[in-house]
């Protein structure tokens, strides 16, 4: 499993407070897909996978033709080592248009994806679509 990022105690007190003004502008307006969106990486940066899937699935389900969205809700499902339906969100992501063959090959959310046989999927599907394998 990828090393867990250390912050230090003031940055998770900031990350708390930033995630409860966020969540309260979800409360008066749950469709602000922007906030959902923040929400979603603040949620990740504190640690809180489970959190982060539950607003990166909503997201998807919203915005269900959008790349980026897939490969986010990709990297929360790799960071709470559900390893076959992040393959399959990312492949998804690929298949919409993401091509950002970099940040696969570099993004630490994605490390132990990119270890596991999961991470075939998404290379099949970089070869079907000619982009350079990584």
């Amino acid at each position: 499993m990828g090393q867990p990022r250390r912050r230090s105690r003031q940055r998770e007190r900031d990350l708390d407070v930033e995630i409860g003004f966020v969540e309260a502008l979800l409360r008066r307006d749950p469709a602000f897909a922007e906030a959902l969106e923040v929400l979603g990486d603040l949620y990740s940066e504190r640690g809180r996978h489970v959190d982060a899937i539950r607003v990166d699935e909503c997201l998807a389900h919203a915005k269900p033709a959008d790349p980026n969205v897939r490969y986010n809700l990709a990297c929360s499902l790799a960071m709470n080592q559900e390893f076959e339906r992040a393959a399959s969100e990312l492949a998804s992501a690929i298949e919409l248009g993401y091509s950002d063959v970099g940040q696969l090959s570099e993004d630490p959310d994605l490390a132990d994806l990119r270890a596991h046989p999961a991470y075939r999927k998404v290379r099949a599907k970089l070869r079907a679509l000619k982009v350079p394998p990584v």
